[in-house]
């Protein structure tokens, strides 16, 4: 032990120097002891992440179990599969492919000739809970159940209620269900987000939340292998196969999963704190043990930050008009990154072949936003991103109509790829934008604009039915046309973080004149 604690307390010494003069707080003990980035922090981060990958089955999982089936002529005197409207012929001169009777939710619930806004019901229903429960969760407050409980709650509640969606009977029922399922979800993605972020070191931190990202795209891709080998299926099946593993993993998540260290410290769990710490860095404990008797945890406090910030838009001008604009682009791009995916299924290509592509170019944007916000400011990428997907967007229309597919499939490609690249710049970009005081309350605003865009969605896809592609040519003249707000946002490039609203505001005026 002396060997070990010898060169490890050296070592902090030499960065951060713990002495009597200088104040230690609780803050400067998480840095130092999870400086490095070992296994133990990575099993983690991996473990929490994976709550997006089982996320990401149930947000595209209607893409598969709501897609209009194929059929087949059985009387061809009267019937012609090139040329006739399946709701315009009897009963009897016509028959899903196989057994299709059952493979789609269109088919089962025999919805076949029902109207846009019926067949795209469930899935408006799914993004609407999201919209319904982002705001009542949000005012649910975590000082007494911590972010790990609420992470296991709303992961295991999204799967039971994801495998009583096999007995629906009705597309009523499975549209209730839908709306349940998105409802104990809405907030995961910030619960995840906040746990890992927690749990790592200012360093590391934008390394590490990038992981739960990426495996939310792996739980796209996975979703198309796993439809692949269910497609002779009911759809049922698959909200079995994607459940019940999900329903498994919460029993992992809550056995090893770790407290968040700051929020148990807040609770006045110091000794708990503590002790997280060295489960997740091993190397630190001689550290921590030489440092807990000189920090005066009892004597920190944290009235600083307002109990209720959320007001804070309301009363000031400059940041409801700010927020406001925030949640029009991300409107626009929430239509696009949810929506294309759905109509490209009205695209002449292979279903999984073409949902397995759109996952794989989602990866390469985790490298490239990086790179983009170090060169350039974030206005000017933000703006120059969101023309380039609504442009591709409205190209997509155009050879798709004359038959085109190959082409329209790649247009449709690049327009997901800018709805993404949008979402990863905006999520930086928001945060420098508004204060520690309201930020988090900002991202909920973020990300319910968002989720608003993919409510949308269905129901501008399911117009592909009617006129192939009209729906790609909307997405790309809402993402492009209310990307245009951001010309209204200030630059944050090389600004550092305000923590109050009037900090916030000194520093805007500030850099107003400077401008000037």
């Amino acid at each position: 032990m002396a060997d070990l604690s010898g060169p490890l307390l050296s070592h902090f010494a030499d960065d951060h120097e713990v002495n009597d003069t200088e104040e230690l707080t609780f803050d400067k003990i998480v840095e130092q002891s999870l400086s490095d980035f070992g296994f133990w922090q990575f099993f983690q981060i991996l473990l929490v992440g994976l709550s997006l990958f089982f996320d990401a089955h149930q947000i595209f999982i209607t893409v598969y179990t709501d897609a209009y089936p194929t059929w087949h002529c059985l009387d061809h005197t009267i019937c012609d599969p090139s040329a006739s409207d399946i709701c315009k012929l009897p009963r009897s001169a016509w028959q899903w492919d196989g057994d299709s009777k059952g493979r789609s939710v269109i088919s089962d619930f025999v919805l076949e000739c029902s109207s846009s806004l019926l067949r795209g019901m469930p899935s408006s229903a799914f993004y609407i809970g999201a919209v319904v429960g982002g705001f009542v969760l949000a005012l649910i407050p975590d000082d007494t159940l911590g972010r790990k409980k609420l992470l296991v709650f709303s992961t295991f509640a999204m799967s039971i209620i994801s495998i009583s969606i096999i007995f629906s009977t009705n597309v009523w029922i499975y549209a209730s269900l839908k709306f349940f399922v998105r409802f104990a979800r809405s907030q995961t993605w910030s619960y995840a987000l906040v746990l890992i972020s927690e749990r790592v070191s200012t360093g590391w931190r934008p390394i590490a939340t990038m992981i739960p990202f990426t495996l939310f795209v792996l739980g796209f891709m996975s979703l198309s292998g796993i439809a692949y080998l269910a497609q002779h299926s009911s759809w049922r099946f698959l909200y079995l196969y994607t459940a019940v593993p999900a329903a498994l993993y919460c029993i992992f998540l809550y056995l090893f999963t770790l407290e968040s260290p700051r929020w148990l410290h807040m609770q006045g769990e110091d000794g708990e704190a503590i002790g997280v710490l060295g489960k997740i860095s091993p190397k630190s404990i001689p550290y921590l043990e030489s440092v807990i008797t000189k920090l005066p945890l009892e004597k920190e406090t944290f009235e600083q930050g307002p109990s209720h910030s959320i007001k804070d838009f309301f009363i000031r001008r400059w940041a409801s008009r700010r927020i406001s604009v925030v949640m029009v682009i991300m409107f626009g791009l929430g239509i696009s990154y949810y929506g294309v995916p759905l109509a490209a299924r009205d695209i002449d290509v292979n279903i999984y072949l073409s949902e397995t592509l759109n996952a794989l170019v989602e990866l390469p944007t985790f490298v490239i936003t990086p790179v983009l916000m170090k060169r350039f400011n974030r206005r000017s990428s933000v703006l120059v991103n969101t023309l380039l997907g609504g442009a591709s967007g409205v190209l997509c229309f155009v050879p798709s109509v004359v038959g085109k597919t190959g082409v329209a499939f790649a247009f449709e490609l690049g327009t997901f790829f800018c709805a993404r690249i949008g979402f990863n710049l905006m999520a930086v970009y928001m945060v420098e934008m508004f204060p520690t005081c309201v930020r988090s309350s900002a991202t909920m605003m973020f990300r319910q604009a968002l989720v608003v865009g993919g409510a949308c969605c269905p129901l501008i896809a399911s117009l592909g039915r009617d006129l192939p592609s009209v729906s790609f040519a909307i997405f790309g003249i809402a993402m492009s046309g209310l990307g245009l707000f951001v010309l209204i946002l200030p630059e944050t490039k090389g600004l550092s973080l305000c923590d109050t609203m009037e900090e916030q505001e000194k520093r805007d005026q500030t850099v107003n004149t400077s401008h000037c």
